[in-house]
């Protein structure tokens, strides 16, 4: 414990690591002020006396990850996600058309272009977004809508938009002046959020049991127990790697001799961290919301049922696109042919294995492997907590989801600091000095 509070007093003594920790702060303080402004011709008395918004089910998801926005009808009440589906949207097509192909081999200048179409992409989704959900406004809250309804839409959506410019705009600059990781610390900030009330929820539930409802102490500690458990096995998923082994040649350079050393390739597990989390949750609000927007009918009622958390329809294909994601996000963070060219320029070369092509089908194919099993406990760890949650009627905050995106976000910041810590020859989290995060 010593250790610890030792490590967090060195933080402070960075003066780099301590502005980037400042900025981030600061950054959060004014991403959860703007989930508390609420719309224009919101009245949120008659709003907090009528059944939240969301009405269960994914929408209350959803309202988890935007921190308690969309149930207040707040400005900031689209999140991060318009963001992260242009950011799909982009990704897919760089797979697919060769301008944007072109684009993502072109460095910095090829980067700048298409983060400005991706911000131009996310205006549009929000703006469609935002009228999805003041639809559902005025089709499920109109007593606490103050404003005629074509001035009450306008408003809205210019609101709504104007929120999702300015969310953007705060996870860019923790990225680029704060710590790191700018979009996923703001979904973490809106989960985290909710924790004070999942606990006073929780403990209610136990006072409760006496007087006939609630749950028991030791239900609330078993699926506290199975918990634990899930979070266990995300670390270990999110930790495990398998490491490839390279040597180097020995090379004489006047009376120098270099290489001539044995080290190791890591190839991670989970290679995509919680993006095919994010990016599947992302696709998976689209059936809810559409079904919550579009008038009474036989579309609606379809998607109404077929999707929701406990339908297999929905477990189904939510496993299926966290796989999809995890090897599409993994082919393009992790590029086998480069790696193979980066080695052999080194001087450095797989055991039994040629340099150049031969070497990158092999990490290609053992790639593929690797993420096979990463991308499927992916999959289950997100899934089978749900499916607990949804059962047991225990808080959202507790699903897969947002256990999954807590851990990994939490060990990327905490790899962020520590490899400023060791830049500056301080002790580390570990006794070791090292997280052994994403490289």
């Amino acid at each position: 414990m010593r250790r610890l509070f030792e490590t967090l007093g060195n933080i402070w003594k960075i003066p780099d690591l301590k502005r980037k920790i400042l900025f981030t702060m600061a950054f959060v303080i004014l991403y959860r002020l703007g989930g508390h402004i609420p719309l224009p011709g919101i009245s949120l008395q008659t709003l907090k006396g009528l059944q939240g918004v969301g009405g269960g089910g994914l929408l209350s998801l959803y309202d988890l990850f935007v921190g308690g926005a969309l149930r207040r009808a707040a400005i900031f009440a689209t999140g991060i996600m318009p963001y992260i589906t242009a950011s799909i949207i982009l990704q897919l097509l760089g797979a697919v058309i060769p301008y944007f192909q072109q684009l993502q081999k072109m460095g910095e200048e090829g980067r700048r272009k298409i983060n400005q179409y991706t911000r131009y992409g996310a205006l549009i989704i929000a703006t469609a977004q935002g009228w999805g959900i003041l639809i559902y406004l005025t089709k499920n809250f109109s007593a606490a809508i103050m404003l005629p309804h074509f001035s009450f839409i306008i408003l809205g959506v210019i609101g709504l938009v104007t929120g999702a410019a300015i969310i953007m705009w705060l996870g860019e600059l923790i990225t680029e002046k704060g710590i790191g990781n700018g979009m996923s610390i703001l979904i973490l900030v809106g989960i985290v959020a909710r924790l004070p009330s999942s606990i006073i929820i929780e403990i209610r539930n136990i006072l409760a049991y006496g007087a006939g409802g609630g749950r028991s102490i030791f239900a609330e500690i078993i699926i506290l127990a199975v918990i634990v458990f899930f979070v266990s096995v995300a670390i270990l998923l999110t930790q495990a790697s398998r490491k490839i082994p390279v040597q180097y040649a020995r090379r004489v350079v006047g009376r120098k001799v270099y290489g001539g050393q044995t080290a190791h390739l890591p190839i991670k597990m989970n290679a995509a961290g919680v993006i095919p989390i994010i990016f599947a949750q992302s696709v998976m609000f689209l059936p809810q919301t559409l079904a919550k927007v579009l008038p009474e009918g036989a579309i609606t009622t379809i998607l109404g049922s077929a999707f929701t958390i406990s339908s297999p329809v929905y477990i189904i294909t939510y496993g299926t696109l966290i796989v999809f994601f995890a090897y599409f996000y993994t082919a393009v963070i992790f590029n086998p042919v480069d790696v193979a060219d980066n080695l052999k320029k080194y001087g450095g070369f797989i055991p039994g294995k040629r340099p150049g092509p031969q070497t990158s089908s092999y990490i290609d194919k053992v790639l593929t492997r690797v993420t096979l099993p990463g991308s499927m406990g992916l999959a289950l760890i997100a899934i089978l907590p749900m499916m607990i949650v949804s059962k047991t009627g225990f808080s959202f905050w507790f699903g897969g989801t947002s256990l999954l995106i807590i851990v990994g976000v939490v060990i990327d910041t905490l790899q962020q600091i520590e490899t400023h810590l060791l830049m500056r020859h301080y002790d580390g989290f570990m006794k070791s000095g090292k997280i052994r995060g994403r490289r």
